[in-house]
């Protein structure tokens, strides 16, 4: 086990460097997500996103750049014996000091047949809030990653239309004090699945109670297939536009509006003939 801590930590250290590590960094400085004071529940989910992301937590804190606390939170929500134990493995041989608690969540949802994957996200982020205030956090910290956002900006259109973006950091509105970060902002899906697959690592996929072979649920509660239905769609796109996927991601950044016709702001709408 020690054996493949060492081997983790030093392929984030050299291999992975630029292609991990590098770019969490940079969300970090850029979003300012990280200050000094600091108490940080780190929630995995027991995937490879949030485990890497608990590894990179460690991996910048021995730097000393800032002074903060880390506290690797666990929510087992009704997990069977097998998924339990794999996450409590992983996270042994990889030398992150978990901190476990249960929750009913799976047998609350599985009676909801509308939406039961929006429900659980959102009770699943209440119990992340609460216990993380009670053990003296100020932030949560999910694994969402690149892909992650510019997904969720295309099915917005798509599906929702809307334009809106999976944020890096924002304040919670029924936890005071308590704010939720993305530090894997910036890291590519890619690059995550190359990491696990040099340390030849095995995580849990998705383990709800509706489906044993869902690999692309989210914390955000979209259904797994409206978010393949995009991976696609985008994979595709790029095969003619090398540049799609950095475009989806610049396209929230460079929001002109004078030409829109109408936002919101604070809940407000607004219309360009309020000005015209």
């Amino acid at each position: 086990m020690e054996e493949l801590r060492k081997r983790a930590e030093e392929s984030i250290q050299k291999t992975y460097h630029k292609r991990l590590f590098s770019p969490f960094a940079k969300a970090c400085k850029k979003y300012k997500l990280i200050e000094d004071g600091d108490h940080i529940a780190v929630c995995i989910s027991g995937g490879k996103d949030s485990t890497l992301m608990a590894k990179l937590f460690q991996e910048i804190k021995r730097h000393r750049q800032k002074e903060f606390d880390l506290t690797f939170l666990v929510m087992d929500p009704g997990y069977n014996k097998e998924n339990r134990a794999l996450i409590e493995s992983n996270a042994q041989a990889l030398g992150i000091p978990i901190t476990i608690f249960e929750s009913t969540i799976f047998d609350a949802v599985d009676t909801i047949e509308k939406n039961p994957c929006y429900l659980c996200a959102r009770m699943r982020r209440g119990h992340l809030y609460s216990k993380a205030k009670e053990l003296g956090c100020n932030k949560i910290a999910l694994g969402h990653h690149y892909d992650d956002v510019i997904e969720t900006i295309l099915m917005g259109m798509i599906h929702g239309a809307q334009i809106q973006t999976m944020m890096p950091k924002l304040h919670s509105t029924n936890f005071e004090g308590m704010e939720l970060i993305r530090p894997m902002y910036l890291v590519r899906e890619a690059d995550i699945c190359a990491w696990r697959d040099y340390n030849d690592l095995h995580f849990l996929q998705c383990a709800c109670h509706f489906t044993d072979t869902c690999t692309t649920c989210h914390e955000d509660g979209t259904t797994s297939s409206k978010r393949l239905e995009t991976k696609k769609l985008i994979a595709e796109l790029k095969k003619t536009n090398p540049y799609i996927e950095s475009n989806i991601f610049s396209s929230v950044e460079n929001v002109n509006l004078d030409t829109v016709i109408e936002y919101k702001k604070g809940g407000v709408r607004h219309n360009f003939l309020d000005e015209y």
